[in-house]
């Protein structure tokens, strides 16, 4: 539905960010593939995952989650395929050097932030932060009419995250042509048009 991409200097690190908005339905079967045997595999891959890459995974997932504490929203559960599916995206454009969405069929029905930097400039909880940033021009309302700029793209990674009936969130980043990328995917997809984010 529509795209943006930010930037952010500091000293001479470039940051880029990206968010979507999602479509209006999505099904919960149509991203799991598998069905339940597929979520339980998964599961066990997310618990692996919190031990993985310096605490990678509990690292993004408590700086999505102390925001939505801070809202009284529930906590996110991280999800291995979403994180699976991260990492083929992230990848694919780590080799390419561009940050854009996947396509929403390939997306089937998640959500999805995206953030781009240069190599090792970053910490994840500052590309987080980022995304976290935008609630300062975040306005309580219907989407798309959530931003006092009057441009719904400016909120769209914070209204993703703290969207009230996303339930589980999957990251990975990866390291490409001297820049960090970092994928999240969201399920059920936020940004819904007609609807609140919380």
């Amino acid at each position: 539905m529509g795209r943006i991409g930010k930037f952010s200097l500091l000293g001479s690190a470039i940051a880029f960010i990206c968010a979507t908005a999602a479509p209006l339905f999505a099904s919960e079967a149509s991203w799991r593939g598998s069905g339940e045997a597929d979520r339980e595999a998964g599961l066990q891959y997310a618990a692996y995952g919190f031990h993985r890459q310096n605490g990678f995974a509990s690292r993004v997932l408590g700086s999505h989650n102390a925001e939505r504490e801070r809202l009284r929203l529930p906590g996110l559960k991280w999800n291995a395929h979403l994180e699976r599916e991260a990492a083929e995206w992230a990848h694919s454009l780590g080799q390419r050097g561009v940050l854009e969405h996947a396509e929403g069929a390939s997306r089937q029905g998640t959500g999805e932030n995206l953030w781009m930097g240069t190599a090792g400039a970053w910490d994840v909880e500052t590309m987080v932060g980022m995304f976290l940033a935008e609630r300062e021009h975040y306005r309580h309302g219907a989407f798309p009419d959530v931003s006092r700029t009057g441009n719904w793209a400016d909120v769209g990674h914070y209204t993703q995250i703290v969207w009230r009936d996303t339930r589980e969130v999957g990251c990975a980043m990866v390291t490409a042509r001297g820049n960090d990328v970092l994928v999240c995917r969201y399920y059920p997809a936020g940004n819904v048009w007609g609807a609140r984010a919380f």
